[in-house]
């Protein structure tokens, strides 16, 4: 099920509008999929995908209550790690898949298919009081980055970000992190998006260090205690998916980023158009074997790439459907894999 009270809140609006939709018996974009199917679906991975898979769950059921469909998200690595080993039948991924992870399913007979479905924005964020307004990838790199341990301060912070290329210009405040670990999907892609591994490497920290965070922050796996910890602090600096951002209370503000072409805020606008630099694609990854052989399988993720999935789940769950040739693009990955 979907984690604290904002996905409490979530699911609820969504089967007030489900219920809606079928009073009026409108089947608009539902697809002419089987209903009354039995059985059961685990689904496991990235807390950020959640919210969209659980909605698609609540909304298949709808014509298929007897499957039993289990969401979990304890981050996208835990997620593969099950899914390799053939104990979950879909997972959800905020990344896409990495070699050793690909390696694991290949050991492990997991035969699958990776599926664009939904786009973000990593979203930083700062209590409300901070005189923080805008981050340039140096100075992100100086916050959270493998040469921050023991960095406590932006007065400190700035040093750094001129040492990879800033001009370590951030108002002076001190810094509390906390962030995603090393379990998220959101970690690993901050890292990519955000220049971490690059600026490391050219900075002369060790190429197999490089793909990591500092040391010495507060993580967590559950993004509402991260936008706690926001809450909580005028000192507090962290990074969330868009979705878990833009539900945050007036007492966190959300962080523009200059990627090298200006500060840009994260909006549903400028993640769809790529502009906001830390715009990342949201996947899910079916056993295409599993799904041969499970006809409720098969229609759940027929359903996910409907509309209703698509677009309507998507856009409920606070996240920015895809261009309408990448969800047709999607849809002929599936196509070919289970025709």
């Amino acid at each position: 099920m979907a984690k604290g009270k904002r996905w409490a809140r979530m699911l609820a609006g969504m089967t007030v509008v489900a219920l809606v939709g079928a009073a009026c018996g409108d089947d608009t974009n539902r697809g002419d999929g089987p209903s009354g199917l039995t059985g059961s679906i685990t689904i496991s991975g990235s807390s950020t995908v959640q919210p969209i898979s659980t909605a698609v769950a609540e909304l298949f059921n709808e014509t298929n209550p007897d499957v039993e469909i289990a969401v979990d998200g304890p981050g996208t690595g835990d997620g593969f790690e099950l899914f390799c080993k053939g104990e979950v039948d879909l997972a959800d991924a905020s990344r896409a898949i990495e070699e050793d992870e690909a390696t694991a399913c290949a050991d492990g007979g997991i035969e699958y298919t990776e599926l664009e479905v939904a786009l973000d924005g990593i979203t930083v964020m700062v209590n409300s009081a901070s005189p923080i307004g805008c981050l340039t990838t140096a100075d992100l790199y100086a916050i959270f980055g493998p040469e921050s341990d023991g960095i406590d301060s932006t007065t400190q912070a700035n040093t750094l970000s001129q040492e990879v290329g800033g001009s370590g210009d951030m108002p002076a405040q001190d810094l509390e992190v906390t962030a995603p670990g090393e379990e998220s999907g959101t970690y690993d892609a901050f890292i990519d998006l955000a220049g971490i591994e690059d600026m490391a490497i050219e900075n002369g920290v060790a190429e197999d260090d490089a793909p990591a965070l500092r040391g010495d922050y507060t993580s967590s796996p559950n993004d509402n205690v991260i936008i706690q910890a926001m809450e909580g602090s005028p000192n507090a600096i962290g990074f969330v998916g868009f979705a878990f951002a833009e539900e945050a209370g007036d007492t966190v503000k959300e962080v523009e980023v200059d990627g090298g072409d200006g500060c840009i805020a994260p909006t549903a606008e400028t993640i769809a158009d790529g502009s906001y630099p830390l715009s990342r694609s949201l996947f899910i990854y079916p056993n295409t074997s599993t799904a041969a052989d499970s006809e409720g399988l098969k229609a759940y993720v027929d359903f996910y790439l409907t509309e209703e999935g698509l677009v309507n789940a998507v856009e409920l769950a606070k996240y920015i459907p895809l261009p309408a040739e990448r969800q047709d693009a999607t849809r002929s990955a599936w196509e070919s894999a289970v025709s």
